[in-house]
């Protein structure tokens, strides 16, 4: 397979939050305060590349055996705020998504259960010790959850052109993410029966309200730009059509609110079918 750094790219969003160093106790805020000093900070581009790398060895590592220390790092009005990757967490939580997506055969060929069965009794101890722990970091492979987008405005979108390393994200203080996921509720709620789309942005709310106010919210699409034509990726506004939608949905327009979910299903519909294309 070659170095860790050659393998292809995952096509994953991230939804991150980013708190200021006030958010942290001590030790661990001198600990980012020192972090953000340094000249070079790891990028994602790292932080994927040494993930990957666990993969390699037969039999794979699954979960890193010791929890990352390093972060990304943003700097919002003059105040330094970090995401901590905590891959070690986020490892355990995605090989829980894992079970649920894979069937038993493909599982178990991808990663032997005893690798799993020891992952899951160290995940069950370590949460034990930190049973309050919570990842900055949310992922999703292939696309990008309709609900991300109901947190950030049109107007925070931005595309950045680049031959080799294009950019498409959003980014919002945490004030205003919270209260857009309030008001998305109040909409869906009144519009339509409980279900997957409010249960799942009651759980995006729930998490947000684990983090400092202060905070920076940021929804990056990842290895999801290598998936998308440039011209489509130029022309993807995929956070003014939920706008548009919970805008006609307020306003009793059904069929306006319907022409907007069409373009974002049509839209993501065809970036998952690329996954299982040959």
């Amino acid at each position: 397979m070659g170095e860790a750094s050659s393998v292809v790219v995952p096509y994953a969003a991230y939804l991150r939050v980013y708190e200021p160093l006030a958010a942290f106790p001590e030790p661990e805020r001198s600990h980012w305060y020192r972090y953000a000093e340094r000249k070079e900070i790891p990028t994602a581009q790292d932080e994927l590349r040494r993930s990957l790398a666990d993969l390699l060895p037969v039999p794979p590592v699954p979960v890193p055996v010791h929890e990352s220390s390093d972060a990304f790092v943003a700097v919002v009005d003059g105040v330094t705020c970090v995401c901590p990757w905590r891959t070690r967490l986020r490892g355990w939580l995605a090989l829980e998504e894992l079970a649920e997506q894979l069937p038993k055969p493909v599982l178990d060929a991808v990663l032997p259960a005893v690798v799993r069965r020891q992952a899951e009794s160290d995940y069950e101890r370590w949460l034990e010790r930190n049973p309050d722990a919570r990842p900055w970091i949310r992922t999703s492979t292939w696309h990008v959850p309709v609900l991300w987008f109901a947190l950030f405005s049109a107007g925070e979108r931005e595309y950045v052109k680049d031959a080799t390393e294009p950019v498409l994200r959003y980014r919002t203080p945490m004030v205003e993410a919270r209260r857009r996921v309030a008001r998305a509720l109040r909409v869906l709620r009144d519009s339509m029966d409980e279900g997957p789309l409010i249960d799942g942005l009651e759980g995006v709310g729930r998490w947000l309200e684990e983090f400092h106010p202060r905070s920076l919210v940021e929804l990056d699409y990842g290895g999801l730009v290598h998936a998308l034509p440039e011209g489509q990726l130029a022309e993807d506004h995929s956070a003014a059509d939920v706008a548009e939608g919970l805008q006609a949905l307020r306003e009793g327009d059904g069929a306006r609110a319907g022409r907007a979910y069409e373009r974002l299903t049509d839209r993501w519909r065809a970036v998952r079918e690329r996954q299982f294309a040959s």
